[in-house]
Formats: structure tokens, sequence, C-alpha cells
């Protein structure tokens, strides 16, 4: 257990904006690709959690509860690939709350964080400047290259709820011993620009290292992922994939091919001790690549995903370290090195006192801080 989770759960405070109405605030999706985004506001809204507190006054972060998926559902126009109706939606809604509170203007939204697990997230978050440059941004989309700052933002696991449940092939831990005759494994639509490379150099070539475009219908995805020592997680047209959760609860070790991927919650898991990251350049010898992973590597491997799992899980209600939890121990970790605008405070960075709660110097990012007072939620030796 971490001084910064118990001291999370002790004191941390969220107050989530009222104003607005359902579907496109207070609400969201539950049962698709995009199921956090649904389930965390629902969570944060109707559910028995600590956290909420009713007066802002007392609040450490001030949650803004809109749904980009819905959104795109709402407002887009199909085909037109003009994203400014969300970027407009979200610049209101900042003018709203900013001048009916104070708390907004206090800091210039840097205590203030949005959530969203679609990929036009970043540029609904261009819509307020100030949104996109100090506020916390938590997204599914968290690339590096394309404005995901990990100092300030948080990654969010994608993860794909059919009908709003996991398939019950990975809804527990497969048997340790289960027999997995495939060396890696993997399925998907030929989009992005890495998955085109690892499907020219592996589609259909190697018994061991199945690899298809689409499975057929006779054959079974999560069955292989069962059967897998590797499931291989390439970015698509975004950086994440739900084939990662997928891979962690089928105990089969992702092996991670993207760039510019900042994993969810890095900060505060080693994901080396529980995945393999692959450079794309070395997609042509894969087969080797993987071949040469000690047997007690990938035990100890396996090892961090049966631990980390619970990491990973969408419990309702919610329970202690799991998803729900992790995403606000990020949020929180940031709120601690929550920067303020020089232009408004003339300082670099601004103590704050968080009920008495020691943060760390100017001098210190929380990145640091982590390290220096806090044991990893799971460090695999």
């Amino acid at each position: 257990m971490t001084m910064s989770y118990m001291e999370m759960e002790k004191r941390f405070k969220v107050y989530v904006y009222e104003e607005g109405d359902p579907p496109i605030v207070h609400d969201g999706p539950c049962k698709s690709i995009y199921t956090i985004e649904g389930r965390f506001i629902h969570e944060m809204e109707h559910g028995s959690n600590r956290f909420r507190t009713r007066d802002p006054h007392f609040s450490h972060v001030y949650f803004m509860p809109f749904s980009v998926v819905w959104m795109v559902k709402y407002f887009y126009k199909p085909n037109s690939y003009n994203v400014s109706p969300l970027k407009e939606f979200v610049d209101d809604y900042v003018s709203v709350i900013s001048t009916k509170h104070p708390f907004w203007n206090r800091t210039q939204g840097a205590d203030h964080f949005m959530l969203s697990c679609h990929d036009w997230g970043p540029l609904a978050s261009k819509g307020n400047p100030f949104l996109y440059n100090t506020s916390i941004r938590v997204f599914c989309n968290a690339n590096s290259s394309e404005g995901f700052n990990p100092q300030k933002d948080v990654s969010l696991p994608e993860i794909h709820l059919y009908g709003g449940i996991v398939n019950p092939k990975l809804r527990s831990p497969p048997p340790a011993n289960s027999s997995r005759p495939h060396l890696a494994f993997f399925a998907g639509g030929s989009h992005g620009p890495i998955r085109p490379i690892l499907l020219q150099h592996w589609k259909g070539r190697d018994p061991d290292l199945p690899v298809f475009e689409y499975l057929s219908k006779d054959l079974d995805y999560y069955s292989f992922m069962l059967q897998s020592k590797f499931c291989l997680c390439p970015s698509g047209h975004e950086v994440a994939s739900p084939r990662i959760v997928e891979a962690i609860y089928a105990e089969c070790v992702p092996v991670i091919l993207s760039d510019h991927y900042v994993l969810p919650f890095s900060d505060v898991l080693k994901w080396e001790a529980f995945s393999i990251q692959v450079e794309i350049s070395e997609i042509p010898r894969l087969k080797e690549v993987l071949m040469a992973v000690p047997e007690e590597k990938y035990a100890k491997l396996k090892e961090g995903l049966r631990a980390v799992r619970r990491h990973f899980v969408l419990n309702q209600p919610a329970k202690r370290f799991d998803v729900f939890h992790m995403i606000l121990h990020s949020v929180w970790l940031r709120r601690l090195n929550a920067r303020i605008s020089a232009t408004i405070h003339s300082i670099a960075v601004v103590q704050l006192s968080f009920n008495q709660f020691p943060i760390p110097s100017e001098a210190v990012t929380y990145h640091e801080f982590a390290k220096g007072t806090m044991a990893q939620l799971y460090y695999p030796e």
C-alpha cells in the first residue's frame, strides 16, 4: 500500500459540476469501446465512492462531466471532418462554469479535469486554450506527439465491454498452467502506420505466430489470446487499443508496438514488469525477439500480469485499486504538482495545502515525488 494512495483515499475530494444536461453532460457510453468514459462519469456521480464532495470549497479538483463520445454522436455531421461543434461546446461549457463559479478563474483551470476515451477527445479540448494547455486531461488517446503532456495529463486504458460486461472467457484469470501453443497472436484491421508493416511481414507466414487481418467466423479471438504466450498490440489510427487490457485479462503478455504512446498509469506501474515493448523497426524479426525471451523472464512477466490485473478492472460498485481508483490516483498525483501560470501568479509553482498533506517543493516534479516517497502499486522483482 503506497503512502500516496492511502493519502488519496483519506483526503482526496472531487467536486463534480452540476451544470449541463444529459446526454451530453452527466452521461456517457457504458457498452462500447468507449465504456470507460461513461462508467467513470456514472461512478463519479452516482456511485458510493468517498471522493465526491458537494461543497466545492472543500474540493481539490473539479470534474467537468461532459462526454465527447456523445458530442460526436449528436453534434458531428458524418463524413464532414468538422470537429468545430465539439470545440464550441467545450468552450461554452468552460465559459458557463467560469462565469458561475470562481474556481476556474483562480487557476485558469489547472485544478480542473476532463475525461474522454474518444479519439477526438484531444481535439475537443482545443476548444479552450487553458483546458488544452493547463487543465488535467484524462485520455485514452495519449499520444505525446499530438499534445499529450504526461506531466499534467493522464493516460486512460481503453476497455471494450461488449454489452457492458467482460467476455466470459476473460472474466476470471486463466489457470497458471494452461497450455499456450502459440508464440504470439494478432487479428485486426490494417489501418494506421504500424499494422500494415506487421501484416506485411507476418500475416499467414508462420503457424507459431498466427497473424490475421480479420478472423473467420469459425475462429475465436479470445481463445487465440488464451492460447498464446504473447499478444501483439500494435497501434491503429490512434495509439491506444483495447487489446492491451484484454491481453492483461488473458495473461497473454502484451507486446507493445507503438510510437509516442504514454502507457496508462506508467507513473506508478512498471510496464516492463508485465509487458514487452518492441521497436517498429524490429517487426521483421519479431519471432526472433520473442523467442529470445528467457523462460524465467516470461514466468515473471506472467506473475506481473496476475498482480496488475485488478488495476485494469471496471467494478460496479468500484473497489480499491481498480481502474476507477487508479484514474483518481493519477489525477491526485498531477494535482500535487499543479503548475499555475506565471502570468497569473508570477511564480512557477504554487504550494497548495491539501488538508495539511505535504506537497513536494517546487523543484520536485510529481515523478520525483512519487519515486521518493511512495512504493509503486506493484513492482515485481
